[in-house]
């Protein structure tokens, strides 16, 4: 009887146990990024009566008789299925589709977490607000170019989003030209009068800018000289003495080069040639040519006039279409603010600026685990390592197993109230069953205690 008083104990305090965990679960349904826990039981000790015997000739074998003394908790599991998706609106807060946790820090500490409740503090760190842990990843770095980009090698750390911050004016140094001369265009004629000669000129521009973000006018005008053959002609306003075009791949500057180049076409409608005016040509590969100028008191002006691949489509054509010769884009700027940014599901964060530029800042890191179940849980819905979890495998997100992120939306609880109810309901039929073993060995003890009477 004693035995099963203890047996009866041992129900109570690990269905005590499980009580509590379900409850906890339940107070936080509304957490975000909190991951339920679930309680297994195992039984205890055994004490054995008699041991097995193995069969003979006179008879059968014969099982072992054992009285179990209760039962224990065998463990308790952390599940890490993924909640459902809240959108909030709001770019700072950030969701997980997938495996993996964000990383942040308190000084060297390191924690984990799947609550992407961020914000940007006044120095512009992305912080968790609640606790003031900074959000770890790689900030992007600066080439020799000033070309921004991101290198996930490197070691993680705080990302910074300066809002309002500058980015400096970037000289053009490319301009890339998609277009079409009209072959029926009339052949300039020496006894053309000024009027008629402008009329058959295709004439396009485009806005660059110098070393500090001054914009200059290119201008460019196409004459017919010959059939599958133009002159084009540059201009640059606010130039300081004459612009020199040198022909990319040529072994070097031709004497008496200027202004102008030819340009010549195959009888298909593709650019196959660049000539400049002391007869130096490039016909193979991209066809690019480099325009230089000075301007008065900031640094020359280097600008590559990209007319596309010789022999393809991918530039300066000519068809019998309208002229619609035009500069598809360059790549200068002049200063501009830190307006804004967006997150994508990569992590990268990307900045808007004043001045129509957008850079890379920024991306935010990822970490899984071989064991995720085995990291402690420290509070705050965060993690930290232990011995059995492995150590975090750090990379960018949607990469290496690792999930993607969600802008503007935040992971709700994986709990589910109907499991959680029913879990509840089992746990105290469970512990009052093990309370009536208790109540009534006590009962057989009392009647032991009254045989005398």
């Amino acid at each position: 009887m004693m035995p099963s008083l203890y047996s009866g104990v041992s129900g109570l305090k690990n269905h005590n146990v499980r009580m509590n965990v379900v409850g906890n679960n339940i107070a936080n349904v509304n957490t975000y990024g909190f991951k339920y826990s679930r309680v297994s039981f195992q039984d205890l000790l055994y004490q054995t009566l008699s041991g097995a015997a193995s069969p003979t000739e006179d008879k059968g074998g014969v099982n072992p008789k054992q009285s179990g003394l209760g039962m224990k908790v065998a463990s308790i599991d952390k599940i890490f299925s993924e909640g459902s998706i809240q959108t909030t609106g709001k770019n700072t807060d950030l969701a997980i589709q997938g495996e993996g946790f964000f990383i942040v820090a308190k000084g060297d500490q390191k924690f984990y977490t799947r609550a992407g409740t961020f914000e940007v503090d006044k120095e512009g760190t992305l912080v968790n607000p609640a606790s003031g842990m900074k959000v770890l990843g790689w900030e992007a770095q600066e080439d020799a170019q000033g070309n921004k980009y991101i290198d996930a090698s490197s070691t993680i750390g705080q990302i910074t989003i300066p809002l309002y911050g500058k980015t400096p004016a970037k000289a053009t140094t490319e301009t890339l030209l998609k277009s079409n001369l009209n072959t029926t265009t009339e052949i300039i004629r020496p006894d053309m009068t000024e009027a008629e000669r402008i009329r058959n000129t295709v004439r396009t521009s485009i806005d660059v800018y110098d070393s500090e973000g001054e914009v200059h006018q290119l201008n460019l005008s196409f004459e017919k000289l010959a059939q599958n053959q133009w002159r084009a002609t540059t201009e640059l306003t606010g130039a300081d003495g004459p612009i020199t075009l040198d022909l990319a791949g040529a072994a070097a500057a031709p004497a008496g080069a200027n202004n102008q180049m030819i340009l010549n076409f195959d009888q298909l409608g593709s650019l196959n040639g660049v000539t400049d005016t002391a007869g130096t040509a490039v016909n193979q590969g991209l066809l690019t040519v480099s325009l230089k100028a000075n301007i008065p008191g900031k640094n020359p002006l280097n600008i590559s006039l990209n007319l596309g691949d010789a022999g393809q489509y991918n530039g300066i054509t000519q068809f019998s279409s309208l002229s619609s010769t035009k500069f598809v884009a360059q790549n200068g700027y002049n200063m501009g603010y830190l307006e804004s940014f967006e997150i994508d599901d990569s992590g990268v964060v990307t900045g808007s600026y004043s001045n129509g530029q957008k850079h890379s800042l920024a991306q935010v890191s990822l970490a899984v685990f071989t064991n995720p179940g085995g990291l402690n849980a420290v509070g705050e819905t965060m993690f930290a390592e232990s011995n059995n979890s492995g150590m975090a495998i750090i990379g960018e997100p949607d990469s290496g197993g690792r999930g993607k992120i969600q802008a503007g939306a935040l992971e709700m609880s994986n709990v589910d109230l109907a499991e959680q109810f029913t879990d509840m309901i089992v746990t105290q039929r469970g512990f009052q069953a093990n309370s009536r073993t208790i109540t009534t060995s006590d009962q057989m003890i009392q009647e032991l205690l009254t045989l005398k009477r």
